[in-house]
C-alpha cells in the first residue's frame, strides 16, 4: 500500500487573540469545557451540547460511566468536583475565578439523549450558574424531542440521524441551527444562513497533528480556513471544535484522507466566510485504552501510575497540546 500523504503543518495566521470560543459534542463537550476552565483569559465563549459537568469524571472511569453518562451511581457530585477545582487554582493549574465568571456559556441537550441522561447536562447548568457572575451569561437548551448528538441544518451528501434517535452520524436532524444558535450567543445577532450558503469543502483543509504530541490524538486534524483569513492577519476570530465519540477522521488507510462528517456539517463552516471566522477541528483517534475516539475527560492519556490525573487540567497532556495549536494560529506569520 503506497504511503500516505503528510498533510502540512498547522499554519501561523495571526488570528485574533482577543475573539475565541470552543464548543463540542459529548466527549467533545467535556474537552471543550477542560480546555475553558484551564485558560478562560483566552476563550470568550464555550458551547456545550450533550455534555456535562467540568471535572465530573474526578479522574476514574467508573465515574465517569455511573455518574456523568448515566446515573446509576447517583448524580455528578458538585461539591466534590468544587474542590477538585479550587485544588488546582492553588496550584495554579486552572485559571482565576475572575476569568471564569466572565464567559458566555451555551449549553444544549436533548431530553431524549440516551447516551448522557439530561440529568448530567442539569447538573451542568447548575454548576455553570454557581460560576459565572451573572446568570444571563448563561443560556441552557434542553430540546424535547432530541437524542444524542448535534443537530444540523446542512444539506449535504451525509445522511442525518433522526432527531429522537441520535446516534451515528451524531448528526441530527431536528431542524434546528445549532452553530448559528451558538455564534449567535457569542457575537450577537446573525443574519440567518441559507440551507445552500457557500461553505466550500475546498476550505476545509487537513494538517499534521503529529507535532502535537499527546496520547490519543489522531495523526490528521483539518481547520476550515475562509480566503479572507489567509490574507487579513489579527482580525479573524477562532473557534475549536471538538467531535464527539466514533465521529473522528479515519486517517489510518487512506491515501486521499477525507474530513470528517462533523467537520463537513456542523454549520459552522456556513458562517465563517461572513463573519471571518476560522473553524479548527482537533481529531482523537481510537485505541485500546479508547475505542471509540473519545476525547480524554475521564484521564487515560495520562500517565498510568498517576493516583490522580491532570487530564482537565493546565497539565492534561491532551490540553496542552490543544492550546499550542491555538497559540500556533494566533502566531503571526
Amino acid at each position: 500500500m503506497p504511503a500516505l500523504a503528510q498533510p502540512p503543518a498547522l499554519p501561523a495566521l495571526g488570528l485574533s487573540a482577543e475573539h475565541t470560543a470552543t464548543i463540542g459534542v459529548s466527549s467533545g463537550g467535556y474537552m471543550a469545557e477542560q480546555l475553558a476552565v484551564a485558560w478562560p483569559s483566552r476563550f470568550e465563549a464555550l458551547g456545550l451540547v450533550a455534555s456535562g459537568p467540568w471535572g465530573c469524571a474526578l479522574g476514574e472511569l467508573g465515574v465517569a460511566l455511573g455518574q456523568c453518562m448515566g446515573q446509576r451511581h447517583g448524580t455528578a457530585d458538585l461539591a466534590a468536583i468544587d474542590r477538585r477545582l479550587q485544588g488546582y487554582r492553588e496550584q495554579s493549574r486552572v485559571g482565576d475565578a475572575d476569568d471564569l465568571a466572565e464567559l458566555r456559556v451555551y449549553l444544549w441537550h436533548g431530553d431524549k439523549d440516551g447516551t448522557i441522561d439530561p440529568a448530567v447536562g442539569h447538573a451542568a447548568v447548575t454548576q455553570w450558574q454557581g460560576w459565572l457572575a451573572d446568570e444571563r451569561q448563561l443560556q441552557a437548551v434542553f430540546h424535547p424531542d432530541a437524542g444524542h448528538g448535534w443537530p444540523t441544518t446542512v444539506e449535504s451528501d451525509i445522511p442525518l440521524a433522526g432527531c429522537s434517535e441520535g446516534g451515528p452520524p451524531y448528526l441530527l436532524d431536528c431542524h434546528t441551527d445549532l452553530a448559528g444558535d451558538f455564534l449567535t450567543w457569542w457575537l450577537g445577532a446573525l443574519q440567518p444562513a441559507e440551507p445552500a450558503e457557500f461553505a466550500s469543502d475546498a476550505r476545509l483543509i487537513a494538517f499534521d497533528q503529529r507535532e502535537f504530541d499527546a496520547k490519543g490524538l489522531a495523526d490528521t486534524g483539518f481547520l476550515y480556513l475562509p480566503e479572507a483569513c489567509e490574507q487579513q492577519q489579527n482580525t479573524c476570530k477562532l473557534v475549536v471544535a471538538f467531535h464527539g465519540c466514533e465521529m473522528a477522521v479515519d486517517d489510518t488507510d487512506d491515501e486521499a484522507i477525507q474530513p470528517p462528517a462533523f467537520a463537513k456539517a456542523s454549520g459552522l463552516n456556513r458562517y465563517a466566510e461572513r463573519l471571518g471566522l476560522v473553524v479548527l477541528y482537533p481529531q482523537a483517534e481510537a485505541s485500546l485504552a479508547n475505542p471509540k475516539g473519545c476525547w480524554d475527560w475521564w484521564g487515560f492519556s495520562e500517565s498510568t501510575w498517576q493516583q490522580d490525573p491532570l487530564h482537565d487540567s493546565r497539565d492534561g497532556r491532551q490540553v496542552s497540546a490543544l492550546m499550542s495549536m491555538i497559540d500556533r494560529l494566533q502566531q503571526r506569520p
